[in-house]
Protein backbone atom coordinates (compact mmCIF):
# COMPACT_ATOMS: atom_id res chain seq x y z
CA UNK A 1 0.00 0.00 0.00
CA UNK A 2 1.71 3.73 -0.66
CA UNK A 3 2.19 5.26 1.73
CA UNK A 4 3.90 8.94 3.04
CA UNK A 5 5.70 10.23 5.81
CA UNK A 6 2.36 11.15 7.82
CA UNK A 7 4.29 9.21 10.83
CA UNK A 8 7.65 10.19 10.52
CA UNK A 9 7.22 11.72 13.87
CA UNK A 10 5.73 10.21 16.60
CA UNK A 11 7.29 11.79 19.51
CA UNK A 12 4.63 13.60 21.85
CA UNK A 13 1.73 12.82 19.76
CA UNK A 14 -1.27 12.71 22.25
CA UNK A 15 -4.79 11.63 21.64
CA UNK A 16 -7.57 14.15 21.92
CA UNK A 17 -11.12 12.58 21.51
CA UNK A 18 -11.94 9.47 19.58
CA UNK A 19 -15.45 8.03 17.84
CA UNK A 20 -16.88 5.05 16.80
CA UNK A 21 -19.58 4.03 14.82
CA UNK A 22 -21.30 1.67 13.27
CA UNK A 23 -21.25 1.85 9.22
CA UNK A 24 -24.90 1.07 8.89
CA UNK A 25 -25.52 4.14 11.11
CA UNK A 26 -22.93 6.49 9.88
CA UNK A 27 -24.16 5.76 6.51
CA UNK A 28 -27.69 6.09 6.58
CA UNK A 29 -28.05 9.74 6.35
CA UNK A 30 -24.80 12.19 4.51
CA UNK A 31 -25.58 15.15 7.24
CA UNK A 32 -23.68 12.40 9.69
CA UNK A 33 -20.92 13.58 8.01
CA UNK A 34 -21.09 17.37 8.83
CA UNK A 35 -22.19 16.67 12.05
CA UNK A 36 -19.82 14.07 13.64
CA UNK A 37 -17.37 16.70 12.01
CA UNK A 38 -19.16 19.65 13.80
CA UNK A 39 -18.97 18.32 17.13
CA UNK A 40 -15.51 17.03 16.91
CA UNK A 41 -13.97 20.21 15.90
CA UNK A 42 -15.76 22.18 18.61
CA UNK A 43 -13.93 19.95 21.16
CA UNK A 44 -10.32 19.92 19.78
CA UNK A 45 -11.08 23.46 18.79
CA UNK A 46 -11.04 24.62 22.78
CA UNK A 47 -7.66 25.56 23.26
CA UNK A 48 -6.62 27.50 19.91
CA UNK A 49 -5.71 30.98 19.85
CA UNK A 50 -8.92 31.71 17.12
CA UNK A 51 -10.91 28.92 18.45
CA UNK A 52 -13.96 29.79 16.26
CA UNK A 53 -11.46 29.79 13.06
CA UNK A 54 -9.78 26.90 14.24
CA UNK A 55 -13.05 24.94 14.95
CA UNK A 56 -14.40 25.93 11.23
CA UNK A 57 -11.38 25.00 9.35
CA UNK A 58 -10.88 21.73 11.21
CA UNK A 59 -14.14 20.85 10.60
CA UNK A 60 -14.31 21.44 7.07
CA UNK A 61 -11.27 18.89 6.41
CA UNK A 62 -12.88 16.21 8.74
CA UNK A 63 -16.09 16.38 7.04
CA UNK A 64 -14.07 16.27 3.98
CA UNK A 65 -12.53 12.86 5.11
CA UNK A 66 -16.04 11.96 6.51
CA UNK A 67 -17.58 12.69 3.22
CA UNK A 68 -14.63 10.21 1.55
CA UNK A 69 -15.46 7.17 3.79
CA UNK A 70 -19.27 7.95 3.62
CA UNK A 71 -18.89 6.91 0.01
CA UNK A 72 -15.89 4.47 -0.24
CA UNK A 73 -16.27 2.03 2.60
CA UNK A 74 -17.28 -2.15 2.98
CA UNK A 75 -20.68 -1.47 4.21
CA UNK A 76 -20.18 -3.62 7.46
CA UNK A 77 -18.50 -3.07 10.53
CA UNK A 78 -17.35 0.20 12.94
CA UNK A 79 -16.02 3.40 11.63
CA UNK A 80 -13.29 4.87 14.00
CA UNK A 81 -12.70 8.05 14.21
CA UNK A 82 -9.62 9.58 16.35
CA UNK A 83 -8.26 13.16 16.76
CA UNK A 84 -4.21 13.07 18.10
CA UNK A 85 -2.28 16.36 18.50
CA UNK A 86 1.79 17.62 19.04
CA UNK A 87 2.17 20.92 19.18
CA UNK A 88 0.45 22.64 16.12
CA UNK A 89 0.11 19.68 14.28
CA UNK A 90 -2.95 17.63 14.32
CA UNK A 91 -4.14 14.48 12.80
CA UNK A 92 -7.17 12.75 11.93
CA UNK A 93 -7.36 8.92 11.75
CA UNK A 94 -9.90 7.15 10.42
CA UNK A 95 -10.00 3.26 10.31
CA UNK A 96 -12.45 2.57 7.69
CA UNK A 97 -13.97 -1.07 7.33
CA UNK A 98 -13.24 -2.03 3.15
CA UNK A 99 -14.21 -4.48 0.52
CA UNK A 100 -11.58 -4.93 -2.60
CA UNK A 101 -13.28 -1.76 -4.33
CA UNK A 102 -12.96 0.58 -1.46
CA UNK A 103 -9.29 -0.60 -0.88
CA UNK A 104 -8.71 -0.02 -4.41
CA UNK A 105 -10.08 3.80 -4.39
CA UNK A 106 -8.11 4.10 -1.23
CA UNK A 107 -4.84 2.52 -2.67
CA UNK A 108 -5.41 4.51 -5.96
CA UNK A 109 -5.87 8.21 -4.30
CA UNK A 110 -2.67 7.77 -2.38
CA UNK A 111 -0.80 7.57 -6.03
CA UNK A 112 -2.48 10.57 -6.81
CA UNK A 113 -1.91 12.04 -3.93
CA UNK A 114 1.95 11.48 -3.90
CA UNK A 115 2.37 12.93 -7.96
CA UNK A 116 4.25 15.82 -8.66
CA UNK A 117 1.11 17.30 -9.93
CA UNK A 118 -0.91 17.15 -7.53
CA UNK A 119 -2.12 21.31 -7.65
CA UNK A 120 -2.93 20.55 -11.05
CA UNK A 121 -5.26 17.75 -10.42
CA UNK A 122 -7.32 19.53 -8.03
CA UNK A 123 -8.09 22.09 -10.15
CA UNK A 124 -8.46 20.45 -13.24
CA UNK A 125 -11.11 17.98 -10.44
CA UNK A 126 -12.26 21.11 -9.13
CA UNK A 127 -13.17 23.40 -12.43
CA UNK A 128 -14.17 20.03 -14.82
CA UNK A 129 -17.78 20.24 -16.19
CA UNK A 130 -17.95 16.34 -16.60
CA UNK A 131 -18.77 14.00 -13.21
CA UNK A 132 -17.77 14.30 -9.98
CA UNK A 133 -13.83 13.07 -9.73
CA UNK A 134 -13.86 10.66 -6.55
CA UNK A 135 -10.60 11.98 -5.37
CA UNK A 136 -11.89 15.68 -5.11
CA UNK A 137 -11.92 15.68 -1.13
CA UNK A 138 -8.67 13.99 -0.69
CA UNK A 139 -7.06 16.70 -3.34
CA UNK A 140 -8.21 19.21 -1.69
CA UNK A 141 -7.01 18.38 1.79
CA UNK A 142 -3.62 17.83 0.02
CA UNK A 143 -3.65 21.10 -1.51
CA UNK A 144 -5.50 23.80 0.33
CA UNK A 145 -4.78 22.18 3.50
CA UNK A 146 -1.19 21.02 2.86
CA UNK A 147 -2.49 17.55 4.13
CA UNK A 148 -0.35 14.71 4.09
CA UNK A 149 -2.36 11.65 3.57
CA UNK A 150 -1.48 8.23 3.79
CA UNK A 151 -3.01 4.50 4.46
CA UNK A 152 -2.18 1.58 5.91
CA UNK A 153 -3.68 -1.54 6.56
CA UNK A 154 -5.62 -2.08 9.74
CA UNK A 155 -7.00 -4.93 11.66
CA UNK A 156 -10.64 -6.96 10.14
CA UNK A 157 -10.52 -5.98 6.63
CA UNK A 158 -10.20 -2.15 7.49
CA UNK A 159 -7.65 0.63 6.62
CA UNK A 160 -6.58 3.51 7.90
CA UNK A 161 -6.43 6.83 6.22
CA UNK A 162 -4.09 9.32 8.40
CA UNK A 163 -4.12 13.08 7.71
CA UNK A 164 -1.51 15.29 9.51
CA UNK A 165 -1.76 18.84 9.22
CA UNK A 166 -1.48 22.53 10.53
CA UNK A 167 -4.22 24.71 10.93
CA UNK A 168 -2.20 27.55 12.82
CA UNK A 169 0.32 29.41 11.72
CA UNK A 170 3.53 27.40 11.29
CA UNK A 171 5.13 24.47 9.56
CA UNK A 172 4.92 20.63 10.40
Amino acid sequence: MPNSHAHDVEENISPLIGVSLYLDTFTSDWTNCDRIATYIARVVSHDRSDSLLYSNLFSSALNELMETAFRANGRTGRLQCQVLRSGRRDRIELVIPCDAQARHFYESAMVRLHADDVPEQYMEALFSRSQIDPHIGLLELAVDYKARLSIRPAPDDSICLTADFVLEDGEF
